[in-house]
This record gives structure tokens, sequence and C-alpha cells, in this order.
């Protein structure tokens, strides 16, 4: 059996955006389980013309703290550019997707970038619902962000902790959440949960 304590979630920043007049981080995760590497998201590593009004602030994937070869696995939250824009970094590897959100990621206008989505080489895992991924990592659907959306709750210690993406953009979305989403995290009384644009995960205010 996996002991919780051996599981460690790593936050690493790639890249910043602009989001009304404040720079913003564009952070992805690594989980490292004794079973495997896995990655959650995988930012951006170029520019396009349809995302130039938030100005991305791009870092070299040479400068990114991760030894790209050494994920054997990848999830993706969900499908809008800044978190599926290096899926072309891990060609045929696994990359598990919620399969609503593939589905709409690659019929609805104006949803991502959608040559980033399907990059050459990209594996795509459809999941329908909640999966074990690994002893003690499963994904949960978690609606909101986009109906698509997923999070990956890790077992530990006693509470888990969540990489949640974007089903909260920043902490005043899990202090008061209203999405169903946000309200299935909350319910899952995490130790802390990990969000894609803050440096520092949040934590449940102590009583």
């Amino acid at each position: 059996m996996t002991s919780p304590t051996s599981i460690t979630v790593t936050p690493v920043h790639v890249a910043d955006l602009l989001a009304e007049g404040e720079l913003m981080p564009v952070c992805v995760h690594v989980i490292d389980h004794p079973d495997g590497r896995v990655l959650v998201d995988t930012g951006l590593t170029e520019l396009h013309p349809a995302v130039a009004d938030m100005d991305p602030r791009l870092r070299p994937v040479s400068d990114w703290d991760l030894d790209l070869d050494g994920i054997d696995m990848v999830v993706n939250t969900h499908l809008h550019f800044d978190h599926c824009g290096g899926n072309h970094l891990f060609a045929g590897k696994p990359t598990y997707v919620q399969r609503r959100e593939l589905e709409d990621a690659r019929s609805l206008e104006d949803y991502t970038i959608r040559e980033w989505v399907e990059a050459p080489g990209v594996q795509y895992v459809p999941v329908d619902g909640e999966v074990e991924l690994l002893p003690g990592v499963r994904l949960v659907p978690t609606p909101g962000h986009t109906n698509g959306s997923q999070v990956v709750v890790v077992e530990t210690g006693e509470r888990p902790t969540v990489i949640a993406g974007d089903t909260a953009v920043w902490f005043g979305e899990m202090d008061e959440p209203k999405t169903e989403g946000q309200r299935l995290v909350r319910a899952m009384e995490p130790e802390m949960v990990w969000l894609s644009h803050t440096h520092e995960p949040w934590r449940p205010p102590t009583l």
C-alpha cells in the first residue's frame, strides 16, 4: 500500500498572463508518486494572436524546474489554452482529460486554441467521471469553470491535497464557493488546494 507521505506535489511557474491589469502566474503541478510522476496541466510554450490581449510572458521550457522526460502521464484539468499549450512536449504519453472537456474543446468556437489541443502526437485518454489514476491519486469532475473541468485529489495525509486547475482562479472563490465544482472541493475538507494562477496553495480557514 502506498504511504501518503511518499506522495508530494510541487508547483512549477511556467508563464505569466496579464489579467485586469495585473500579472497572474501560470503554474503547473508535479505529483511525485512511487508508481510514477504525473504532470497536472502543461501551461503554454508559445505566443498566439488569439490571446495577445493577455500579453503572455513565457518562461523558456529549459528554465522550467521540470525533467520533461521523467513525466509518465499528464492530466489536463481542462483544455483552455494556458493549461494545454505544453501538451505537445509530452507526445506519446497518456494525457487524461474528461471526455466532455475534450468534446467541447474540439467542437466549440472561441473555447481554446484548437491547434494546441490537437498538437501532433498528443495521446488523450478520455475519462468519464471519477477515476483512480494511481493509488491515492484520483480524478474528480468539478463542473463550473468549464462543464468538463476536473481536479486531482491526492491523499497526502489525514486530509487530501487538491490540484484544482481553474475550478477556482483566486482564493476568494474557495472562501465562498459558488459553483458545483467549488462546493465539491470544499466538501472534501482538503488540507490545501493548489490553484493554477497563485504561487501558494489555498488553505481552509482555521476555526
